[in-house]
């Protein structure tokens, strides 16, 4: 029954083009290795070497920085105990007009107060500065890491010049080490976000996040199994570049680098642009659609990878919609506003709690514009 479930699963007539079969993959002339699906399987329990990693860089490594830059965790006000007003919290966190008519009836109190229970309730459960510094250094450091080996590997790669390399010979084309250990780090790193997204920094994004997590796993699990890898590579690398932009201007926001977080919030929304909506669909999934159709012609495992291609490039025109909303009023505001992607999930109260705070504290919470893209 497995068996038939395997091989159904990894039928030859989805995975690969017409004449070929796994069994030319499995038997490479001498010393030339292929990829095997089996081969990229250690990126799950990696995923879990990778959370450990994280944890020791933020206690040893990102605290330290917080610390000297005087970021620290944030302690709220606790809410006044009580049990009725707790469990009507764990269902609903922002109660309507209804409801907290029936509460104030209830508990006899006015329904300010139960407003401003709730307000208070609300930023127990906000994550810290602390934190999302500590979070936003894990994922700079990373994507700094892996661009810059990235970048090391692709300059001596023929396909990263001609994108046409990418499909001659294909599927017949070997895996060297630097592809392998490649894809293993950004697979095992993107297990880890999916493991990790439940207990992050919570955004406006979240089910955006989830969809994007998936579709990268996906693709590169499938473009591994049938040997895309140099098209893969592209895909990975051209994807990280913005991200380290988007990271440093959290980490300066943060520290309260006003400035500074302006001027790298703009560049990572150019570097996006360019990266995103003009290099990865008309150089990238250009020659997916195109250059792989006229070299190898489609299959059907074909017509799924460029319908993960598309699905990327369609969050990437939804998200700089949000960023270039954000960069806009950078430029005319003078710093990066708090804007539709913001940290944490707020109510309609909340934002009308946060006009009525002072200048100071309305800075403080720009913070939230530079969330995760």
């Amino acid at each position: 029954m497995t068996s038939s479930i395997l091989s159904w699963i990894w039928s030859e007539r989805f995975w690969l083009p017409e004449n070929v079969t796994w069994a030319d993959l499995e038997h490479p002339p001498p010393g030339v290795e292929y990829p095997r699906i089996g081969q990229i399987v250690y990126a799950i329990p990696l995923a879990f070497g990778v959370l450990f990693l994280r944890l020791l860089f933020e206690r040893l490594v990102a605290k330290p920085c917080a610390q000297i830059l005087h970021i620290q965790a944030d302690v709220s006000r606790p809410p006044q105990s009580n049990a009725v007003l707790e469990k009507v919290y764990g269902s609903r966190t922002s109660p309507d007009e209804k409801q907290l008519a029936g509460l104030s009836k209830q508990l006899d109190w006015d329904v300010r107060k139960i407003q401003r229970w709730f307000r208070l309730r609300r930023n127990q459960d906000k994550p810290s500065l602390l934190k999302k510094f500590s979070e936003s250094m894990w994922r700079f450091t990373f994507y700094l890491g892996i661009f810059i080996y990235a970048i090391r590997y692709l300059w001596v790669s023929p396909w990263m010049w001609n994108t046409k390399e990418c499909w001659y010979n294909y599927p017949f084309q070997p895996v060297s080490p630097g592809q392998y250990n490649y894809y293993l780090a950004e697979l095992a790193f993107y297990w880890s976000l999916m493991l990790t997204q439940f207990t992050d920094v919570k955004r406006k994004d979240f089910n955006i996040m989830l969809v994007h997590h998936f579709a990268t796993i996906s693709l590169i699990t499938f473009s591994y199994a049938n040997n895309m890898l140099r098209m893969g590579t592209l895909v990975m690398c051209v994807h990280d570049a913005a991200d380290i932009f988007l990271e440093a201007a959290k980490l300066a926001n943060y520290a309260k680098c006003q400035k500074l977080c302006d001027t790298l919030f703009i560049v990572f929304s150019l570097v996006f642009f360019i990266t995103r909506l003009v290099i990865y669909p008309f150089w990238v999934v250009r020659s997916v659609l195109i250059e792989s159709w006229e070299i190898v012609g489609p299959y059907q495992s074909w017509w799924l990878l460029n319908g993960l291609l598309l699905v990327l490039q369609v969050l990437h025109v939804i998200w700089f919609y949000l960023i270039a909303r954000i960069a806009i009023k950078a430029l005319f505001k003078g710093k990066v506003a708090k804007d539709d992607r913001s940290d944490i999930e707020s109510s309609s109260e909340d934002e009308a709690d946060t006009h009525c705070r002072s200048s100071k504290d309305s800075k403080d919470s720009s913070s939230n514009g530079c969330s995760r893209t």
